[in-house]
């Protein structure tokens, strides 16, 4: 199944602290930012652009710092996550706008929720797709994920820290790599209970030995899958993993609002087959005191990570919904 049309979308850069920051917009009316997550890029909002922008809105999907055609700080220090809200203020104002909702899936959820923290007056509500809000605070992250997986295996996020590991096995042949890492998480091609889990990586091997063989996801054409491939085979892995490598950096940054909640409007979705979301289960029954401006909050089942693209016509209906509220 082919994408919706894109032709009435239109591309631009705007300058900010990354350098320049690459979007796409639709539409007039309110600012909704969409902030995409791990390994994607704007066109991961392609499905909503159209919806919100015949909603009312003025819809913006970003190339967070590192994808696409976004500036690609050498720095690894560059992507920590202050900097990348700075970023999405800046935009904001390089827009012509006060004020935005912001909507983020994935690391695009953790960057939303840190913007509307760090900047409530300008990020006026907060949408976060498939990863809960979990306050600032806890152990060092490092720590925490170094102890997940055992002797025999590696959590992915810990695989991830070594700058030029990943590398070396996604660059040679990045849409292959991204086929299996988006499949491994796809409620319909994602591996069995009883199969080995895609979140790790058995030790002296790669992340790909667990990644499912066969059938794209049902969400994701060819041309999907060119589009994404076509992107980092141009940029590299290294701005988008550098994310990753700046965890015990945002953990000493945002020390300051340990336990903060986000008061503004938010929205919650998850799918019930992703385990960013079970995993998190602590997370969403916080929400009392993590997310008191909590308007809304829906788990879909039979779905997994890539929730917007998944499940977009739900995703839109649900956002949409919620960003009528939230505009009253």
């Amino acid at each position: 199944m082919r994408s919706e049309p894109t032709s009435a979308l239109r591309h631009r850069a705007v300058r900010a602290p990354a350098g320049r920051l690459h979007l796409v917009e639709q539409g007039t009316g309110p600012l909704v930012l969409l902030v995409h997550g791990f390994p994607e890029s704007w066109y991961s909002w392609r499905h909503q652009l159209p919806a919100l922008a015949a909603a009312g809105y003025r819809a913006v999907a970003i190339d967070v710092r590192g994808y696409g055609r976004s500036s690609k700080p050498a720095e690894t220090d560059a992507y920590r996550m202050l900097h990348l809200v700075e970023d999405n203020v800046a935009l904001v104002h390089a827009l012509g706008e006060e004020d935005a909702v912001i909507v983020g899936h994935d690391w695009g959820a953790n960057i939303a929720a840190a913007s509307a923290l760090l900047h409530p007056g300008v990020f006026r509500a907060v949408g976060l797709l498939s990863v809960p809000y979990a306050p600032p605070g806890g152990p060092r992250p490092t720590d925490v994920f170094g102890r997940i997986g055992g002797p025999e295996q590696e959590f992915y996020v810990s695989y991830f820290q070594e700058p030029g590991r990943a590398e070396a096995e996604i660059e040679p042949d990045v849409r292959s790599w991204l086929a299996g890492f988006y499949a491994a998480l796809s409620a319909d091609t994602m591996p069995a209970e009883d199969e080995p889990d895609p979140h790790f990586v058995t030790r002296g091997g790669r992340l790909r030995d667990r990644f499912p063989v066969g059938p794209l996801p049902a969400w994701l054409s060819e041309d999907d899958l060119d589009v994404y491939a076509g992107e980092f085979e141009r940029t590299g892995l290294t701005g988008a993993l550098n994310r990753y490598r700046n965890m015990d950096r945002d953990w000493e940054d945002l020390a300051p609002y340990r336990g903060a909640p986000i008061k503004q409007p938010s929205l919650f979705i998850g799918g019930a087959l992703d385990a960013s979301t079970t995993w998190m289960s602590d997370a969403i029954d916080a929400y009392p005191t993590t997310l008191p401006g909590l308007s809304a909050s829906h788990l879909l089942e039979g779905c997994g990570h890539w929730i917007q693209q998944e499940r977009p016509h739900e995703v839109n209906s649900v956002l949409t919904d919620w960003l009528a509220g939230a505009r009253s």
